[in-house]
């Protein structure tokens, strides 16, 4: 068996679907049915049923995918293993950010990792925090920038900074002139919010109890700038981290309220498998968050 036949069962079993898993896998899906017919032939055993709507794997199908999972992590630890000889800040960092977190980081923190690595330049994955686990810990990604809690005994994480949360309200709004708001009385207001699945919207809700109660009128929006532009058309409020709230950001149709203490805020983090190699790569992302001039945050790092 090969690293490419793993690759491609391990993407079916993540996929459920061949045609899926072969655009996954940058290969035709004949190419990719016909490597796994291969593969389950040699092996004397189904890894899949193969259904007309969907593919399921085989109980034995789950435990030989677990370790073609481990297999492809440990290749990929010997990559990472003979790069540690080389230069770790000469190669593309793989980092993934959650939706909230990457239009208000990155731009601040790609000329200050010019500065600490001019020769690492970043691929970068924009995307929910469920996803993101799943990239890290397949070897897709890197490093993850994330909000804690996150992880298990085979992530470490690296707190970077504390963001505080505001709220955020048309000029015409009966609260533009508030000088501070109370987490409870956003339950009497029409509250947009990321859809579920954004953790940023969970946090939100955690620090907002009130807004789960049955009654209150939460409304879900697909991105924070779109959601701002609603709320600057007079529909609705919003709540957003404070880096969302900094002046590129600001708008004459908009007023940012503080909330009352005690404050909502979320701590970010770096996130990265214990078995990566290139900890001077993470130490300069670090090092480049901490020189990154982001509006409204408290630097931990």
């Amino acid at each position: 068996m090969t690293l490419n036949e793993l690759r491609f069962i391990v993407a079916v079993a993540q996929e459920r679907n061949f045609r899926r898993a072969a655009e996954k896998s940058f290969i035709s899906q004949p190419a990719l049915s016909l490597a796994i017919q291969k593969l389950e032939e040699d092996l004397g055993l189904k890894i899949f049923e193969r259904g007309k709507s969907d593919v399921t794997v085989t109980p034995i199908g789950t435990a030989i995918v677990e370790q073609a999972q481990r297999v492809l992590e440990g290749a990929e630890r010997i990559r990472e293993i003979a790069t540690q000889g080389k230069n770790q800040l000469a190669a593309p960092l793989r980092i993934g950010v959650i939706h909230s977190v990457g239009p208000y980081l990155l731009p601040d923190l790609i000329p200050a990792l010019k500065r600490v690595a001019p020769g690492m330049p970043l691929e970068i994955e924009e995307n929910i925090t469920a996803n993101l686990d799943a990239l890290l810990r397949n070897g897709k990604l890197d490093v993850i920038v994330i909000a804690l809690p996150f992880g298990d005994g085979s992530i470490l994480t690296q707190p970077l900074y504390d963001e505080p949360f505001e709220v955020l309200v048309n000029n015409e709004h009966r609260w533009a002139e508030r000088r501070s708001i109370k987490a409870p009385e956003l339950a009497q207001e029409n509250v947009l919010l990321l859809n579920s699945g954004h953790c940023f919207s969970n946090q939100v809700a955690e620090a907002c109890p009130d807004l789960s109660r049955k009654g209150a009128d939460i409304q879900q929006g697909t991105s924070l700038e779109t959601i701002r532009n609603i709320v600057a058309s007079g529909h609705g409020i919003t709540v957003l981290p404070a880096s969302a709230n900094s002046p590129r950001y600001r708008s004459r149709l908009l007023k940012v309220i503080p909330f009352a203490k005690p404050i909502p805020s979320r701590r970010i983090a770096l996130a990265w498998r214990k078995s990566f190699a290139r900890t001077q790569a993470i130490e300069a992302l670090v090092q480049a968050v901490a020189l990154a001039k982001v509006a409204g945050i408290k630097q931990l790092a």
